[in-house]
């Protein structure tokens, strides 16, 4: 990686941080929270922070980047009221600042950021590293729940979240293409190439219809589930969108061991029902959601040792995926990369 890439975006991530700490404080009372301490959590989509209160308890804050539409976020938060009028556990929700909206616009000159947002903060520990088969059942049961309630959500006019498809793909693809040389040499980057080919011809060819397309969560990793005793409850919306359920799930069992990813599906489907050729799809998705999370740290300089060590197993994927193998439900060991 070019040092002067490398300082550049140093430089652009220390300037993001600082204006966004300018706002946090700019957007605190404009909710009348009496917090306690702030604690910065991350940057992607928006910069998001951790606001414990006296007497209120915690809530999250985003300052929202600005290619982060409104209706887009209006949208997220429209989606999280209805989920959280019919589910049995609870997900984020929009609170409402002091003139009644739960959508603030961000004040003064600042062109890297556009709206603020206040969530309730969902209660629970992080998913543990070795999750046992009861906790994947219900991670999976959860899963299915979420799809089965949003299923039954009706979108008004303007509703509007990202597709999560072909298209989306293929921008990621472009990413990676300018990027690759950080992590990736020239044949393994033909390997990508081939795969992200036969993944977009799979779904251009794949019926859409309600029990297998709909409103996803898009980004349900184990990072992104915390159990509140035994169950678990899923955070952080901010991919929420249009996409094929094995997408959704592809994107959980891509961490998980193969015996693990049965016990998930197991969870699962005893919610949703599966079609019955499913397997086939969802090693597709489970490549394209691979490929993905790879195109998206391939520009962040600090992820680039990271990401050169997982490619023996990226690889072997791969591989097994451009052959025709069957992979999802067995041990692959690594590949030359």
């Amino acid at each position: 990686m070019d040092e002067s890439c490398c300082r550049d975006h140093c430089h652009d991530r220390r300037h993001l941080l600082n204006r966004a700490r300018r706002i946090v404080l700019w957007a605190l009372p404009q909710y009348d929270l009496e917090w306690e301490w702030i604690r910065y959590i991350g940057m992607s989509d928006s910069v998001t922070y951790q606001i414990q209160t006296r007497d209120a308890g915690s809530f999250l804050l985003r300052i929202h980047r600005a290619q982060v539409s409104e209706s887009e976020i209006r949208s997220e938060l429209m989606l999280l009221r209805m989920l959280n009028g019919v589910l049995h556990f609870p997900v984020p929700e929009g609170i409402p600042g002091i003139g009644g909206d739960d959508l603030l616009a961000v004040a003064g000159e600042e062109p890297e950021f556009s709206w603020v947002t206040l969530m309730r903060w969902v209660e629970g520990e992080e998913a543990a590293k070795d999750l046992t088969e009861p906790a994947l059942l219900k991670m999976g049961k959860m899963m299915g729940r979420l799809h089965q309630a949003a299923a039954k959500f009706n979108p008004p006019a303007g509703f509007t979240r990202p597709v999560w498809g072909a298209e989306s793909f293929r921008g990621e693809m472009i990413k990676l293409e300018h990027h690759y040389p950080g992590f990736l040499s020239e044949k393994a980057c033909k390997s990508y190439q081939a795969a992200a080919a036969k993944i977009i011809a799979e779904l251009e060819k794949m019926d859409v219809s309600n029990d297998t397309y709909g409103l996803i969560h898009a980004d349900l990793h184990s990072g992104n589930v915390v159990f509140h005793g035994d169950e678990p409850h899923p955070i952080d919306f901010g991919r929420c969108g249009y996409g094929y359920y094995l997408y959704d799930m592809a994107g959980s069992l891509l961490e998980l061991y193969p015996d693990q990813r049965k016990v998930f599906i197991e969870g699962y489907e005893s919610v949703m029902k599966l079609e019955a050729d499913y397997a086939r799809k969802l090693e597709s998705f489970f490549i394209m959601v691979m490929i993905g999370n790879y195109c998206h740290y391939a520009p962040i300089p600090e992820e680039a040792a990271r990401l050169r060590e997982e490619q023996p197993y990226a690889q072997a994927y791969i591989r097994e995926y451009l052959q025709g193998t069957t992979f999802l439900f067995k041990r692959i060991e690594p590949a030359e990369a």
